[in-house]
């Protein structure tokens, strides 16, 4: 099974959700991975909501019944990203 990768960006001053900023298979998510790691950017695997966000096209925000599911991975990278400042 080829890894697969979807990285999101989120300006809460010009979008109403988070945006599918990148996404891919093999050779391409390993680079999304590496650029992740590189930039200290927190990575939470969750296989299947990647299948589901890689069906969304690249610039798009994600619908509404992904909310919940998308807010709990920025509740995670949040509470990370507060562990690596303490």
């Amino acid at each position: 099974m080829k890894k697969k990768a979807v990285a999101l960006t989120y300006n809460k001053e010009k979008d109403n959700a988070p945006k599918v900023k990148g996404k891919g298979e093999g050779k391409i998510a390993e680079k999304i991975i590496e650029i992740a790691k590189q930039n200290n950017i927190p990575i939470k695997e969750n296989p299947e909501l990647v299948d589901i966000l890689s069906s969304i096209p690249l610039d798009e925000e994600i619908p509404p019944e992904l909310y919940k599911a998308i807010a709990e991975i920025f509740a995670y990278i949040y509470s990370m990203s507060q562990k690596s400042l303490d």
